[in-house]
């Protein structure tokens, strides 16, 4: 990941930590990425109703993986993505902690 998508990302991840009315669609995108298939609720059209400053982010990040040539995740930040699944999806938490 090069400077200015980290630098994007770690905005958002900021943002989805704490609790303004965007923080659940940014946390939701993040998500997404991290495992779509039990975490994904992303829906595109939530980028109409964030501050421009954050769909650019966002905007950013994901031209970062549509430039990858194989999935990459974040795993450097896995701390903090664990904590918004924790936060964000309880269920899929608890769940996962149940089976681990």
């Amino acid at each position: 990941m090069d400077q200015r998508t980290r630098a994007a990302f770690e905005r958002l991840l900021t943002i989805a930590h704490s609790d303004t009315g965007q923080a659940r669609r940014v946390a939701d995108f993040i998500l997404a990425w991290w495992n779509p298939y039990s975490l994904g609720r992303f829906d595109i059209t939530d980028v109409f109703t964030l501050d421009r400053a954050i769909a650019q982010d966002m905007a950013t990040v994901f031209s970062h993986m549509a430039n990858l040539s194989n999935a990459e995740h974040p795993v450097e930040y896995r701390a903090e993505i664990e904590k918004l699944i924790a936060f964000w999806r309880p269920d899929v938490w608890e769940q996962s902690k149940a089976t681990a």
